[in-house]
């Protein structure tokens, strides 16, 4: 008689390998962190200058004259003028709010990805594009343009329109480029018949040291306040007042960077072996490191080049991720495309509410702020619970 198989020992699909890696901690970790992009995107939604109930919110929310009208996915895609018929709700929500949650979701998905991105070519967890020169070559770049092209105009004659360029309309493209220079900068200075990744990071610190202070030296030459206060924004990490127009311009770069990262997931693990290992298994390390770094400063400048230096995302959310579902790149790149914009827009909610709960008042502060007020305190709080702190 034939004895009976036992279910554990039944061959597997290739179907079942091919996402043995798809488990229910990781499932758990993108439900929640959905569930949370959910929630707080609906308060960010409901508060504001102009004051709604939720019911009125919710309405707006699920206007049928915005979901099933190609005018208006014009205006938002394209650049045009809302269609006639949209109520004032839904008006203030979907050109003014929702696009806030939108970029905030995308500036967490960039951060947090550069953040694992970097923290494999270094392998170090404690590496970010702020440790690696990126944010301060972005920092110190807008200051530069704010400070030295204050007020300036450029106008561009084309075939039947013109086209009007201002500082601000500058800062986006100033940003990126200054956070792409300070990375070249930091891998030319690590280089040393190659690089490690142990130079790559104090390489960073010491570019890091001399953009920031060069950004202080910045402000005494300032002579406007509003100029130091939209620096101050910048350099602090802002989504306040981004519109569609934000959307469009992080949205190509998010979908290039994040596809790239998902493909290289398996690179990524072979860098976590070292460079020997990879170099057995026939890996050209500094060719694979260079186009990895430059995903990575892709990503964090399309997030700076919208939103400015945001604190700590880049850091804390690929750490916590890698605490919850392991180091497999293939899964904590997934993990890190979900919490980050978790995080972010959550910390948003906190930025706007923040006030409000304090003195009553609709000011808001800047969403860096909250991030590094929650930042600090976890790595104090994994500092005094962990023995070593450093290499992944």
């Amino acid at each position: 008689m034939a004895e009976d198989i036992p279910a554990s020992a039944e061959p597997t699909t290739d179907r079942d390998e091919r996402f043995a890696w798809l488990d229910r901690s990781l499932a758990t970790l993108c439900l929640g962190s959905v569930i949370i992009v959910l929630v707080a995107g609906f308060v960010q939604v409901r508060f504001g200058t102009y004051d709604m109930s939720w019911g009125a919110a919710f309405s707006a929310l699920t206007d049928e004259a915005i979901w099933f009208n190609r005018g208006t996915w014009e205006a938002f895609l394209l650049g045009e003028r809302l269609p006639e018929g949209v109520s004032i709700e839904s008006r203030i929500v979907w050109a003014q709010r929702v696009p806030r949650v939108v970029v905030a979701v995308f500036v967490g998905m960039n951060l947090a990805v550069s953040g694992a991105i970097f923290q494999a070519v270094t392998r170090n967890e404690l590496a970010s594009p702020f440790i690696l020169g990126v944010s301060s070559g972005a920092g110190l770049m807008i200051l530069l343009t704010l400070v030295v092209l204050s007020g300036f105009t450029l106008v561009i004659p084309l075939a039947l329109t013109t086209v009007t360029l201002t500082t601000s309309a500058l800062l986006p493209l100033f940003a990126a480029l200054g956070g792409i220079v300070a990375f070249g900068l930091v891998y030319m200075i690590a280089w040393k018949n190659g690089t490690s990744p142990v130079r790559l990071v104090l390489a960073g610190v010491v570019v890091g040291m001399v953009f920031t202070s060069l950004q202080r030296a910045l402000f005494f030459f300032a002579q406007d306040i509003a100029v130091v206060q939209q620096a101050i924004a910048w350099t602090t990490g802002s989504i306040t007042g981004v519109q569609w127009e934000e959307v469009r311009i992080i949205l190509p770069s998010t979908v290039v960077a994040m596809g790239i990262a998902l493909l290289s997931a398996r690179q990524l693990n072979v860098l976590l072996l070292g460079e020997k290992t990879a170099s057995s298994l026939g890996m050209n390390v500094e060719r694979t490191r260079f186009a990895l770094s430059a995903v990575a400063v892709l990503a964090a400048a399309a997030s700076i080049a919208v939103a400015g230096i945001v604190s700590f995302v880049g850091l804390v959310v690929p750490h916590v991720v890698r605490n919850l579902i392991g180091s497999d790149y293939k899964r904590l790149i997934i993990g890190c495309l979900f919490a980050g914009p978790a995080l972010m827009v959550a910390a948003d909610v906190g930025a706007r509410l923040g006030p409000l709960a304090l003195n009553g008042s609709m000011g808001q502060i800047p969403v860096g702020i909250v991030t590094g007020l929650v930042g600090g305190p976890y790595f104090l709080y994994l500092m005094r619970k962990k023995e070593a702190v450093g290499d992944i």
